[in-house]
């Protein structure tokens, strides 16, 4: 065994050795892996293998440059280099001649695969979870903020999200695409910097429904009590307040955390850690369901659960493969380990369930899929299939510990599950990535370092912007439905409608 091969192992055994199973499960405090000494450069000075910003390589010849330079202010539109060849610094018009048919087939369907994970993926695996009577406002939580979401990120979130300005946001260059263009007669189109081999109205489309499942899954957490047009409210200011600041940081390449060396494939913090702490600050804000802890939330039908995770399985392919912005060996070995992961974490889970209770559940191998997928994602395009064994054990084991234990020891009623799952496996994910990151897949270095500062910076950040954002609309037009219409159910009261 290499002693990368050795490393990783050790890792592993370190994870096992911390966890200790009693009868009430609780897990001992582990302690960290050692961090590998930080020796990538700064994002915008990297190879794009080395950004935490979706990589923009390609396997076929391609006339893209390399480096990413420092930001400086950008027209709306950058004029092409002499050569020809699209900016490395900021969106700018090229001919079509640039584009790679391959990248862009690729891209265009993982963006219909991530967009296929909110509806009706999400949708099914959170409505089979509540109770009969609010599965219709449940489901429609998730089909509202596909729509909230969608004209948001036109007006202004890919703006302040993926233009260059400053550490902390984006430019309004983009506002409402203003210079995103394709013009036909003269055989031009603009590309992103980020993703010079697509066009940049398919990295639009393919960075929108990243912003919108991360909204969507913090519905999750207050499924059952909150009232509609407070939910409206809400996801519109987290929208452009939370998720497009923290994407820029992360994935914009001179962002905050970019510089930083934090490395995240495909939305380990952007998404899941920061979907995850808003979702605890809901739960916190709105309080416990009526009846919790006292009486039984029998879900309404765990087959729509295993339709809906299914969904996101296959969705997830999209969402991670796709991150590597290009049809190539990269996106490749990223399908192939989050297929690995997701499956050990099921079989973990399983495991665990049946030691503990002598049986295995459908709900539990569900959640055990999400685990898997959710720790998987920020190290995709990053550690080899040995890391992402290590990633689905861990995920497995930790997830569970945190829907069960320390979802008792936080004593919030996070009704499904967000933060156990996409909070805690988000960090767990994020943390080995440092640890695992493998150089000859990546070309990078991981530091548990610079990963442990995304993961507090985005709880920091999200979890207080959050709670003020829900205490706002608490205070002005209330944040939950009275106890009548929420025993009646939110479909009859929030929506005059019911399943028969």
């Amino acid at each position: 065994m290499n002693v990368n091969g050795f490393k990783k192992w050790i890792s592993f055994a370190l994870i096992l050795n911390g966890l200790v199973l009693t009868s009430g499960y609780a897990i001992a405090d582990t302690p960290p892996p050692a961090a590998k000494e930080q020796t990538a450069a700064p994002a915008a000075d990297a190879a794009p293998d080395a950004t935490a910003t979706p990589p923009a390589e390609t396997e076929a010849p391609a006339p893209v440059a390399a480096e990413t330079a420092a930001p400086t202010p950008a027209p709306a539109v950058a004029e092409a280099p002499a050569s020809g060849e699209a900016s490395t610094t900021e969106p700018s018009m090229v001919g079509t001649d640039k584009i790679s048919a391959g990248d862009t087939a690729w891209m265009l369907s993982s963006t219909a695969l991530v967009l296929l994970m909110t509806i009706p993926g999400l949708a099914l695996f959170y409505g089979g979870m509540v109770r009969k009577r609010n599965v219709l406002s449940t489901v429609l939580q998730s089909f509202a903020v596909c729509c909230i979401v969608t004209v948001l990120w036109v007006v202004i979130g890919y703006s302040l999200a993926f233009t260059p300005n400053n550490l902390y946001i984006g430019s309004l260059d983009r506002l409402l695409l203003h210079g995103l263009a394709y013009v036909k007669e003269t055989s031009q189109l603009t590309v992103s910097h980020i993703a010079p081999t697509i066009p940049e109205s398919v990295f639009v489309m393919f960075q929108m429904t990243f912003a919108i499942i991360t909204p969507a899954l913090i519905t999750g957490a207050f499924a059952e009590r909150i009232k509609f047009s407070a939910m409206v409210i809400f996801m519109s200011f987290w929208t452009i307040l939370i998720y497009a600041p923290i994407a820029h940081w992360v994935w914009e390449p001179a962002g905050l955390l970019a510089s930083q060396g934090v490395l995240d494939f495909a939305g380990g913090t952007v998404v899941h850690i920061n979907a995850g702490i808003a979702g605890l600050m809901c739960a916190y804000v709105l309080g416990p369901r009526r009846g919790y802890g006292k009486e039984p939330f029998p879900p309404y039908n765990l087959v729509y659960t295993l339709i809906g995770a299914s969904l996101l399985w296959v969705g997830w392919f999209g969402f991670n493969a796709g991150s590597a912005v290009a049809s190539d060996g990269r996106a490749g070995m990223a399908m192939l380990v989050t297929q690995v992961a997701t499956a050990t974490a099921v079989l973990t889970w399983m495991m665990i369930e049946w030691v503990r209770k002598s049986r295995v559940t459908l709900l539990g191998a569900c959640s055990g899929a999400v685990a898997g997928l959710v720790a998987i994602t920020p190290a995709s395009g990053f550690v080899d299939t040995e890391g992402a064994l290590i990633i689905g054990v861990a995920a497995g084991l930790f997830c569970y510990w945190g829907a069960t234990a320390l979802k008792r020891i936080l004593g919030a009623d996070d009704a499904l599950d967000v933060f156990g799952i996409h909070g805690v496996g988000g960090i767990v994910g994020a943390l080995l990535t440092g640890v695992l990151a493998s150089k000859s897949i990546c070309n990078c270095e991981g530091s548990l370092i610079s990963q442990s500062i995304g993961v507090l910076v985005t709880l920091v950040y999200s979890g207080i912007g959050s709670l003020i954002i829900l205490k706002i609309i608490d205070w002005t037009i209330g944040l939950r439905v009275n106890p009548e219409d929420e025993q009646d159910g939110l479909d009859i009261s929030q929506h005059a409608e019911r399943l028969a």
